[in-house]
């Protein structure tokens, strides 16, 4: 959004107002925005209290048990709220509409939310605007209150010393006496009157610009979110890729593989048949032993991509089958009271998955659990194993290929896996 002034007589924030002085009086927009800035220093004053109020015991209690790491991501969601009131006040009082700098992911872990806020570029430039907006809302309402009294008291005042015909009044030690000096005093006051439109105008243009370069979004945050989001779409082209190779090489090397030997086995029992029919048993009892290791074959396959009952039941139906065909013993928990989207679903499922064929391969563990709960219309998946440590999303293929599927549905994946173990993969699904 563009942070310039406008020029006079174009707008008075979002408003239409005129450069007429006579004519901008009349306008609504001139008043409107003279009461946004008269309120500019009661607004400021109450945002920086509590914003440094809040700062200032973040830092007080942090050392006594982090006891400032919830102060600090309360003060954190206060100021988002102070945020939407600013916004609010500058969209009915201005015209002027503020997009929001979204918050960053909740995350489980209440130290990597408290780092995540921390390190937001949003949260930081928000805080400077409510701590600016004292000081800038006492320079800006101080100024529009002082055109506005000032004014008024010089333009009524010789006026209301003449009417009350009292000769030995004094403003601000000029006599009141002589008509020169109440007319150059009444000349003073009707000028500083007529500018306070223009003065206002070009106040409030400032205030929407400080607004939205603080408030608004983070300059190239859309430009790096759209970037992200074209990576992200390469990565799960080539997830797709690689898995369609993977299918093709299961099926080439081990179902057709099956179904070819199971046409030899037919097309010998058929050929025995015309000469020894009472020979061919054998020959069907291994076709028919063939053809059911097909179907298991079929059904894995089918089974890794997407099984029938996920379709038909949810994740809570199809994950204690995973659980059950893995080596290690695994504790399985799903909270899901509202069914997620299909995609959605499906990318959950084949995360858990493929976390319980690392945990069983590579881990060396004894125990894994997994967690699968919904809160916030985001779906949150943790596996974990009492394994050797060491995963790295970084060198792996296989996590890197979990974060690419992920990455799908603007997901976020995250490991946690020192040396020694235990292993933690968390992941985050919208389910917008």
């Amino acid at each position: 959004m563009s942070t310039a002034v406008s020029p006079p007589g174009s707008a008075v924030g979002g408003r239409p107002a005129p450069a007429d002085p006579l004519r901008a009086w009349a306008s609504p927009a001139t008043w409107l925005g003279a009461a946004h800035l008269l309120l500019d220093v009661f607004f400021g004053v109450a945002t920086c209290f509590l914003v440094l109020f809040g700062l200032f015991w973040s830092v007080v209690l942090l050392p006594f048990a982090l006891l400032g790491v919830p102060v600090w991501m309360l003060t954190a969601w206060v100021s988002t709220g102070l945020g939407l009131i600013e916004r609010t006040r500058h969209r009915l009082l201005l015209g002027v509409d503020i997009e929001a700098q979204p918050m960053p992911p909740t995350q489980r872990r209440p130290l990597r939310y408290a780092g995540a806020l921390l390190r937001d570029p949003g949260v930081q430039r928000r805080m400077v605007h409510q701590v600016l907006a004292a000081p800038l809302g006492v320079l800006t309402s101080g100024i529009v209150y002082g055109l506005l009294a000032f004014g008024s008291t010089l333009l009524v005042m010789p006026v209301a010393v003449l009417v009350a015909g009292n000769d030995e009044a004094h403003l601000f030690g000029i006599p009141l006496a002589s008509g020169t000096a109440r007319g150059l005093l009444a000349g003073l006051g009707l000028v500083l009157l007529l500018v306070t439109p223009a003065v206002v105008r070009g106040l409030v243009s400032v205030d929407v610009a400080v607004a939205r370069s603080l408030l608004g979004p983070v300059p190239g945050a859309l430009a790096a979110r759209v970037g992200e989001l074209e990576r992200s779409r390469a990565r799960v082209v080539d997830s797709v890729e690689a898995e369609r190779r993977r299918i093709e090489r299961d099926l080439h090397d081990g179902t057709q593989q099956s179904l070819v030997s199971l046409a030899m086995t037919l097309g010998r029992a058929k050929a025995r048949y015309r000469t020894e029919p009472e020979a061919v048993g054998d020959l069907l009892d291994d076709a028919h032993q063939q053809a059911k290791d097909a179907v298991v074959e079929l059904r894995g396959l089918i089974r890794g991509l997407h099984p029938p009952v996920l379709s038909d039941r949810g994740l809570d139906a199809a994950l204690p089958a995973l659980a059950a065909r893995c080596p290690v013993p695994v504790e399985l928990t799903v909270d899901v009271p509202v069914r997620p989207p299909l995609a959605v679903e499906s990318i959950g499922y084949f995360v858990v998955s493929e976390a319980l064929t690392n945990v069983a391969k590579h881990s060396g563990a004894a125990y894994a659990s997994v967690t699968v709960t919904e809160s916030d219309r985001t779906l949150w998946i943790t596996i974990s194993d009492d394994g050797r440590g060491g995963a790295d999303a970084a060198y792996g293929t296989g996590l890197r290929g979990l974060a690419d599927r992920v990455s799908g549905v603007d997901g976020q994946l995250s490991v946690d896996s020192p040396a020694g173990g235990p292993t933690v993969l968390t992941v985050e699904l919208p389910c917008r």
